[in-house]
C-alpha cells in the first residue's frame, strides 16, 4: 500500500473536477513525479471516495495532456521532452505576444491595478517563501494579461494550455535560487504593457518567454530519461 500524499478529502458534488484539481496539484507540486503511475486505488483510499471518479478524472487529466494511459498499465505522469517544451513556448509567443499588445490597447486603471497585485502578491510570496503559491501566482499573472487583451478565443486557448504550463512554470521555480527572481522577471513586462508601445511590449515579452524557453529545455535535456515507473503515489 503507497503512502498517503497528503490529498484533501472531497464534498459530495462534481467529484470528477475536484480529483481532476487534487491530482493537477500533487502534478505541480512535484509529489506525483514525471512517469510516476495515479493508482487510482490508493487514490481512491486516500480521497475517501470510490475509483469511479478518480477514473474518470485520469482520462479528462489525459486528455488535458497532464497524464498518458498505458494499455493494461493504468494512467501515468507525463514526462515533457525538450521537443513537448519548444512547441509549448512556440505556441506561448504566439499568444501572449499578441494578448499583451492588446492587454496594452484596452488597458484601464482597474486592469493595471489588478496587474499589480499580482505582481506585488508574488514578491510577497517569495518573501514568505512559499514556491507552490509562486507556481500558481505566476501563472495568473499571464492569464491576467490574456484576460485583459479581451478576447475570449485567446483566453480559451491559454486556457487550454493551462495543465501543461503549470508543469512548466513548476519547472521555473527550479531555475533561481532566489524566489524573488521570478518576480523580478516579470516586471519589464508589466512596464512596457503600462507604457504601451507595441514594439516594446514584443520585445519584452520575447524576452522574459525566451529565457524561460531556454533554460526549461536546457533543464529538461538535463534530467535522466527512465522508463515509466509502476511506483505507485510517491
Amino acid at each position: 500500500m503507497s503512502p498517503p500524499v497528503g490529498l484533501p478529502m472531497l464534498a459530495e458534488s462534481d467529484l470528477v473536477r475536484q480529483v481532476a484539481r487534487r491530482l493537477t496539484d500533487a502534478i505541480v507540486q512535484g509529489r506525483l513525479a514525471p512517469g510516476a503511475k495515479v493508482a487510482e486505488a490508493a487514490v481512491a483510499r486516500e480521497l475517501g471516495i470510490s475509483r469511479a471518479p478518480v477514473r474518470e478524472a485520469a482520462r479528462l487529466l489525459e486528455s488535458q495532456g497532464l497524464l498518458k494511459a498505458s494499455p493494461r498499465r493504468g494512467f501515468f505522469v507525463r514526462e515533457l521532452s525538450a521537443q513537448d517544451v519548444d512547441e509549448l513556448y512556440a505556441l506561448r509567443l504566439c499568444v501572449e505576444r499578441h494578448a499583451a499588445v492588446e492587454a496594452a490597447r484596452r488597458l484601464t486603471p482597474a486592469l493595471r491595478e489588478a496587474l499589480r497585485r499580482q505582481l506585488d502578491l508574488m514578491r510577497d510570496l517569495a518573501r514568505r517563501d512559499d514556491p507552490v503559491a509562486i507556481v500558481e501566482a505566476d501563472y495568473q499573472f499571464h492569464r491576467l494579461i490574456c484576460e485583459a487583451a479581451g478576447n475570449a478565443r485567446l483566453l480559451r486557448l491559454f486556457d487550454g494550455l493551462a495543465s501543461e504550463l503549470r508543469i512548466v512554470i513548476g519547472l521555473i521555480g527550479r531555475l533561481y535560487d532566489d524566489s524573488d527572481e521570478i518576480a523580478r522577471t516579470h516586471e519589464p513586462v508589466l512596464e512596457a504593457i503600462e507604457a504601451g508601445h507595441p514594439e516594446r511590449i514584443v520585445a519584452h515579452v520575447d524576452h522574459h518567454i525566451g529565457v524561460a524557453r531556454r533554460e526549461v529545455g536546457r533543464l529538461v535535456r538535463s534530467l535522466t530519461p527512465h522508463p515509466e515507473r509502476d511506483a505507485e503515489i510517491p
